[in-house]
C-alpha cells in the first residue's frame, strides 16, 4: 500500500519507517527542511535503537520517501496518517489541536479520491468528529473515512512495539475503512497479537485510558514506597509480591522517580480537561497528577537529608538525566528540576548520560557534562543513579570515585543495600 505520514516527529518517524519495513510505500511530510533533509541523508533525528539502520534500508530501497510536499504525498497516497504533535496548551491542561486540524484544512484543498485519514496522534475524544466537521464536503462525496488509530510505542522500544504490538485499535464505524486497515495491519497482527476494531470516540479514549491507568501505577507504587521507608520494608518485595497477582501484573509498579516523557503527564492533563467538558469528576487521575508533582519535590528534599544540609562545594554527579533509559527524551525528567535546585545551593554538579549532553542544563553555571562514566564520579561526594541505563548496573564504585565516605542515592532501586553494606558505601534507595 501507499501511505502518507504527516509529521515526522517520534510517532510518525517509527511508524513509517516500521510500516516501510513490512513492503509499503511510505511518504514521510513534513514542513520542517533541514529535518527532511537530513532524514534524506540516512540520519535520524531521534534516539530510538535500530531506527536508522531500517531507515537507511528501506530509504535506499524507495520504500521510504522524505519531503515537504505534502499536496504530491497526499496525491500518491491511499492512506493518510496525522501524526503531528498535540502538547498541552500554555498554562492550561487542554490539548493543543492546532497543528491536527492545520493538516485537515490543507487536506481539503486537494483530495479528489477515495483516503482514509487516520489520526495517530493523541488527541481527545471528539476530535475525529471536528475534523470530520472539517472535510464535511468530502465525506458527503465519499471520498473519505475519518479513523482513529492511536499509537502504543515505548520510546526505547519502538520498533519492537511495532512488529509485536499487544493490540492495533481501529476505531471506524466504516466496514471499507476496516477491510483496508485490517490488511495493512495483516503483517503484524498474524504474530499472535490483537486487532481490536471500537467507534472512532472509543480508540480515542482508549489511548487516554491507557496512559492515565499506567500513570497511576507508577504514582501507586511511589506513595507507598515513601510508606515503606518509614515501616522499614522494601518496596521491591512489595512490587513483586503484588506483580504475581496476574489480575494486577508487575509492570509499572517500580518505585523510582515521577513519571516523565511526552505521553503520561500531557495526556493525564488532558484526560481531565476533556472530563471537566462533559461534567464528569476524574478524582483518581487529578489525584495521580498532583501525586506525581509532589514526588520531584519529595525526592529532591530528601537529599537536604543525605547531605544534612551541608551543601556548598559539593561535587554531585548524576548517571542518567533522561525520564527513562533507551531515549534521549527529556520532557519532564525530574533530573532537572533536581539539578537546578541542587545548583541554586552552591554544588558543583557533573553529568554523564549514553544520549549524550542536554540542552537543558548548558546555561547552567557549575553543571558540566561528562563523556565518561570514570570521569563523572572522580572524587564525587554523592552519585545520584538517575535513570538505568544498562551501563548503570554493574559499576564498581570505589574504583570510580577513588575517595572514601562518598554516597550513592539509587533513584532506581538498581543495587543491593546489603551489598553496599558490606562494601562499606553510604547507601540510599527508594523505599527500602
Amino acid at each position: 500500500m501507499k501511505l502518507c505520514m504527516i509529521g515526522t516527529g517520534y510517532v510518525g518517524l517509527v511508524s513509517g519507517v516500521c510500516f516501510s519495513d513490512i513492503g509499503n510505500v511510505v511518504y514521510c511530510v513534513d514542513k520542517d527542511k533541514k529535518k527532511i533533509d537530513l532524514l534524506n541523508d540516512g540520519k535520524v533525528p531521534i534516539y530510538e535503537p535500530g531506527l536508522e539502520e531500517i531507515l537507511k534500508r528501506n530509504h535506499k530501497k524507495n520504500r521510504l520517501i522524505f519531503t515537504t510536499d505534502l499536496k504530491s504525498a497526499v496525491l500518491k497516497s491511499d492512506i493518510i496518517f496525522i501524526c503531528v504533535g498535540t502538547p498541552t496548551k500554555k498554562n492550561k491542561n487542554s490539548a493543543d489541536l492546532r497543528y491536527v486540524f492545520s493538516v485537515a484544512k490543507e487536506l481539503k484543498k486537494f483530495i479528489k479520491k477515495y483516503k482514509i485519514i487516520i489520526t495517530k496522534s493523541t488527541v481527545p475524544v471528539t476530535t475525529g468528529d471536528k475534523i470530520e466537521t472539517i472535510l464535511k464536503s468530502l465525506k458527503k462525496k465519499k471520498l473519505v473515512d475519518i479513523v482513529s488509530n492511536p499509537e502504543f510505542l515505548r520510546e526505547g522500544e519502538a520498533i519492537r512495539d511495532f512488529i509485536y504490538p499487544d493490540r492495533v485499535i481501529i476505531g471506524t464505524e466504516s466496514n471499507k475503512a476496516n477491510k483496508i486497515l485490517k490488511s495493512l495491519y495483516l503483517p503484524i497482527i498474524k504474530k499472535s497479537s490483537r486487532y481490536f476494531r471500537t467507534s472512532r470516540r472509543g480508540a480515542e479514549m482508549i489511548k487516554y485510558a491507557s496512559n492515565a491507568f499506567l500513570a497511576t501505577k507508577i504514582s501507586f507504587i511511589n506513595e507507598l514506597a515513601n510508606l515503606s521507608e518509614k515501616t522499614n520494608v522494601d518496596i521491591k518485595d512489595i512490587s513483586f509480591g503484588m506483580g504475581l497477582d496476574q489480575r494486577i501484573g508487575g509492570r509499572f509498579l517500580r518505585a523510582g522517580p515521577s513519571y516523565g516523557g511526552s505521553c503520561f503527564p500531557k495526556d493525564t492533563k488532558a484526560l481531565i480537561d476533556t472530563a471537566n467538558k462533559f461534567n464528569t469528576d476524574l478524582s483518581i487521575v487529578k489525584t495521580v497528577v498532583n501525586s506525581n508533582d509532589k514526588r520531584k519535590l519529595y525526592l529532591t528534599k530528601k537529599i537536604d537529608l543525605i547531605l544534612e544540609n551541608k551543601y556548598k562545594n559539593k561535587i554531585i554527579t548524576f548517571l542518567g538525566v533522561t525520564f527513562k533509559p533507551n531515549t534521549d527524551d527529556m520532557r519532564e525528567a525530574s533530573s532537572i528540576s533536581m539539578i537546578n535546585y541542587l545548583n541554586k545551593k552552591g554544588c558543583k554538579i557533573r553529568y554523564y548520560d549514553p544520549s549524550g549532553e542536554k540542552k537543558e542544563f548548558q546555561n547552567l553555571k557549575n553543571v558540566k557534562f561528562y563523556k565518561k562514566i570514570s570521569s563523572s564520579c572522580f572524587k564525587s561526594d554523592l552519585i545520584i543513579l538517575h535513570t538505568e541505563w544498562n551501563e548503570f548496573k554493574i559499576l564498581n564504585f570505589k574504583k570510580l570515585v577513588k575517595k572514601n565516605n562518598f554516597i550513592i542515592y539509587d533513584l532506581r532501586n538498581i543495587y543491593s543495600p546489603d551489598k553496599m553494606k558490606k562494601n562499606k558505601i553510604k547507601y540510599f534507595g527508594i523505599g527500602r
